[in-house]
């Protein structure tokens, strides 16, 4: 730190602490304060997908967030959060688009099939993908014309992977050859290959039992894919969504059918204004741009 003390003036942290212990991340606020480098923390996550246990995520919170000399968040629910836990104010600035400018204008492409997607990726932590896909495969057949699609990563079969889930792609290869849904397994989508998944669904069903905000969310949202989010964490205040009952405690598979149906009726789903969502860019650069200046 000390060395690269003259390249920055504020040091903001947004993620990437994931392997730093509360320790380390202690010495990091110490070596700052040293050099008079201010930080700022934009605070994505209460919870860290990535974990099974709150506690390393927590502990690097008790560190960070009382540490920070600017805290931001995307909601006004995690504001609240982290004035109850650690009596700070953090100012509320929304997720700018993740999709480029040109892809905000992109026509989303016609189809006589409402399409139904759940992307399992490498099944993180805080996913619980097969409750949930088995009432969705239950409550798009009770739906005319609907199709489900289930993504999944090839490495939640590799027993030498990090990732590995036993039995996983099993049942969901039993429910393929059922008929009861459309089952693909990829690598990682490059970004357009995302955007293009993305846009070509009606509805993408985030399997999460517990999180905070999703990037997948905004990009729903910029592409005009309905989504059907989790009650756990603050995906409703992020941008328009269904919601169904889903959190550490379990599924609540009447809450996730009707919230499928409400989709499907409301159909097409809420897209972001491109003019909106440019001006809604240009005001949380200069929302940053006067913090920075703030503390400096």
């Amino acid at each position: 730190m000390d060395e690269h003390a003259d390249s920055f003036d504020v040091f903001h942290l947004h993620f990437g602490f994931d392997a730093q212990t509360p320790s380390r991340l202690g010495d990091l606020l110490t070596a700052l304060r040293g050099n008079g480098k201010p930080l700022v923390y934009t605070v994505h996550d209460l919870a860290n997908p990535h974990h099974h246990d709150e506690g390393e995520h927590r502990a690097q919170l008790d560190v960070l967030v009382p540490g920070a000399d600017r805290l931001i968040t995307l909601t006004p629910g995690v504001a609240r959060e982290i004035a109850a836990r650690w009596g700070r104010t953090a100012t509320v600035l929304p997720h700018p688009h993740v999709v480029e400018p040109d892809g905000l204008l992109r026509p989303r492409p016609p189809h006589d099939t409402f399409r139904v997607g759940l992307h399992a990726k490498s099944i993180r932590p805080n996913m619980a993908p097969l409750p949930v896909v088995r009432v969705l495969a239950d409550a798009v057949a009770e739906l005319p014309g609907a199709a489900l699609r289930v993504d999944c990563h090839p490495d939640v079969d590799d027993a030498e992977s990090h990732w590995y889930a036993p039995g996983v792609l099993d049942e969901l290869r039993g429910m393929s050859r059922e008929g009861r849904l459309e089952l693909s397994v990829h690598d990682y989508f490059d970004d357009d290959a995302l955007w293009d998944y993305l846009i070509g669904l009606d509805v993408s069903v985030l399997p999460y039992r517990f999180g905070t905000h999703s990037g997948w969310l905004e990009a729903c949202y910029d592409l005009g894919t309905a989504v059907v989010a989790p009650s756990c964490g603050f995906y409703a205040q992020q941008r328009p969504c269904f919601t169904y009952g889903h959190d550490r405690r379990g599924l609540d598979a009447a809450s996730l059918r009707d919230a499928l149906r409400r989709a499907y009726e409301e159909h097409p789903g809420p897209r972001a204004d491109p003019v909106e969502r440019g001006a809604e860019r240009v005001r949380i650069a200069r929302a940053h741009e006067l913090l920075y200046a703030d503390l400096l």
